[in-house]
């Protein structure tokens, strides 16, 4: 062998150790470790072609004794292979969440004190001037007054106080008038609480509530002379007619019999005396349409409205110490005991009062709860005169 290929070799051997210093660095590999060149990362995404390249026969500039590292790109790289993406989500920063579950637990502990403490829940609005629902003491609820509820009937009106619900429908009947009273009609008064305005309500049982109601209503009613009963009378002691009065508790929320005595003057302020005729057998019976109006002989030549005179309008007030609560609601009665109901007429005087039971009510208290009722009076008289003028726009543009 020719000593210059010897020496060739030799040069070529330190080539190869100074290119592979370049590239592994300084340091001293352990046998059969190889690691990849730090300046030849992949790209994301990228196949790596990583391995041992060993010249045979020295042809390249390769040592066929010395192993060289190298590190391949494809030329073509594979298409990438994108992430699958995230569902849409909301996502709340750290002290997003924190509020939302400090409220809700807030919310959670406020409720349990409600129902474990009413009492104690109570007063401590109280001390602050304020109830749980944010009304003043002295402030009732939010009244609505629909007339004209009921078709079938010959007055209705649904009456809302709050969450309480009243329908009040009035019916005719053509009867004979007692004896004692020839010349005038009658009413009949039934309060009905179904199962369905209560959860205290049971199927089957009537609730205690309905007769108390029904006997105060009928009480107001006649001592109040809202209604003047010879409109009642037909003919003087032949017919009159009977109004019966039903009035149905959709809800029960609170201050019942207020919600009710509001319902039945305003179906009263809503009734239409329908026409009548009397028979050759002298039976009278009713007459409907304008064809009616012509076959038969009318008693009354056209339909009309009963004449109202002082219309009653009652406030209830739950008395707890030195506390006057108007318009309670049915949690609010639950923890009260002491209550008083007043009726203050459309003229200012009062027409009744009455208090259930509890404990005793100073004279001071009692002139408290009737300037309330004053005031309240007032307000019922706009939203009830209000219904009646919007029932007639409706009435004439039909």
């Amino acid at each position: 062998m020719d000593p210059m290929d010897d020496d060739d070799d030799g040069e070529e051997e330190e080539d190869e150790d100074e290119e592979t210093k370049k590239v592994l660095g300084d340091k001293k590999e352990e046998p059969g470790i190889v690691k990849r060149p730090p300046q030849a990362a992949p790209l994301e995404g990228e196949p790596n072609v990583f391995g041992i390249e060993i010249g045979l026969f020295g042809w390249g500039g390769i040592n066929p004794r010395k192993p060289r590292l190298f590190y391949a790109r494809p030329k073509h790289p594979l298409p990438r292979q994108s992430a699958p993406r995230p569902l849409p989500t909301v996502r709340m920063t750290a002290e997003t969440d924190a509020t939302a579950a400090g409220g809700l637990t807030g919310e959670m502990e406020v409720e349990a004190y409600r129902r474990l403490f009413p009492l104690a829940f109570l007063e401590r609005h109280l001390r602050e001037s304020v109830r749980p629902d944010a009304r003043r003491l002295g402030e009732a609820r939010a009244t609505t007054v629909a007339l004209g509820a009921v078709s079938s009937a010959h007055g209705s009106a649904l009456v809302r106080l709050g969450d309480t619900a009243m329908l009040a429908s009035i019916k005719l009947e053509v009867m004979s008038p007692p004896a004692e009273t020839p010349d005038e009609g009658s009413v009949a008064v039934e309060f009905h609480m179904p199962p369905i305005c209560s959860p205290l309500v049971r199927p089957g049982r009537p609730a205690e509530a309905a007769p108390v109601i029904s006997k105060a209503l009928e009480d107001v009613l006649m001592s109040s002379g809202m209604l003047n009963l010879k409109e009642l009378c037909l003919i003087s002691g032949k017919a009159s007619w009977v109004a019966y009065l039903d009035v149905y508790c959709l809800n029960a929320d609170g201050s019942l019999f207020d919600a009710a005595l509001i319902s039945v003057v305003a179906a009263f302020s809503h009734l239409e005396i329908p026409l009548v005729s009397v028979g050759d057998d002298g039976r009278v019976f009713t007459v409907g349409g304008n064809e009616g109006k012509t076959k038969y002989e009318l008693v009354n030549r056209e339909k009309r409205k009963l004449t109202l005179g002082d219309i009653p309008f009652p406030l209830t007030c739950a008395l707890h110490k030195d506390s006057i609560l108007a318009d309670p609601t049915a949690e609010e009665e639950s923890i009260i005991e002491t209550s008083v109901t007043v009726v203050i007429d459309s003229s200012g005087r009062l027409v009744s009062i009455q208090k259930p039971g509890g404990g005793v009510a100073s004279m001071s208290t009692i002139k408290a709860c009737i300037s309330l009722g004053k005031e309240r009076g007032q307000k019922l008289k706009e939203i009830l005169m209000d219904s009646v003028e919007a029932t007639m726009e409706v009435d004439q543009t039909e």
